[in-house]
């Protein structure tokens, strides 16, 4: 039978319990990437990344960082955590800024989401920021890309 994680024994919705697992070191890595009409990368590239709204990509690198660390704010039943680390990598590769937030903590529980959540928001912000330009952007492939601590890993570091 399979149970939900989220959902106690009378069917409400619940936060995992976690003080029965070990406390280690977790990481988790996310990517997501936020495709540019070619006219607009342009532009970035000539501007050294800047708009009207100021420099695209140390502002997406800050917010990003700040919607990690409140992932327990924004999305039901995730635990708070202290974050020890949280890095975000920004490369413009052709019309297409790809980001990479790496996250992690000393912990019960995983910074999957965080990582998710980091990364999401920083590709926002590059939307917002160059949204004036054009609203022919696009983010898509928001995803994992490596996770370590915990009961399993995944992908590589």
């Amino acid at each position: 039978m399979n149970t939900l994680t989220h959902v106690d024994p009378d069917g409400h919705p619940t936060m995992v319990d976690v003080t029965a697992k070990t406390v280690t070191a977790r990481t988790a890595i996310a990517e997501a990437r936020v495709r540019l009409p070619s006219a607009v990368a342009q532009s970035l590239r000539d501007a050294g990344f800047s708009t009207k709204k100021g420099p695209v990509f140390h502002t997406a690198i800050v917010a990003g960082t700040m919607a990690a660390k409140r992932t327990h704010e924004l999305i039901p039943f995730c635990h708070p955590l202290g974050l020890e680390k949280c890095h975000i990598y920004i490369e413009a590769v052709n019309d297409e800024v790809v980001i990479r937030c790496e996250v992690g903590v000393h912990h019960r529980t995983g910074v999957e989401m965080e990582a998710l959540t980091g990364a999401s928001i920083a590709a926002l912000t590059v939307y917002d920021m160059c949204k004036a330009l054009s609203h022919d952007i696009v983010i898509s492939e928001t995803r994992l890309i490596a996770k370590h601590g915990g009961k399993s890993d995944f992908g590589t570091p």
